[in-house]
């Protein structure tokens, strides 16, 4: 019978740079999701519906969410 080596990490060291860096894109997502600031609050401003607002942030986001996902389901190499 094999004895299985316990080091204390549950998951493998890929695992853990998946989790690192969909953190990363996670946090890069929600920096650009927050944009800038008016510079009158009492005055619409469009930099609401821009690009990066609408489109790349939550794709960033959704991306960073799918990466720790699979960084969680992904089987450690022995």
């Amino acid at each position: 019978m094999a004895q299985e080596e316990n080091n204390g990490m549950v998951l493998g060291k890929t695992n853990y740079i998946l989790l690192a860096v969909g953190f990363i894109i996670l946090i890069i997502g929600y920096i650009l999701l927050s944009g800038g600031k008016a510079p009158n609050p009492k005055v619409f401003s469009n930099e609401l519906f821009t690009t990066t607002r609408v489109t790349i942030a939550p794709i960033l986001i959704i991306l960073g969410f799918t990466i720790d996902v699979i960084a969680l389901i992904l089987k450690p190499k022995e």
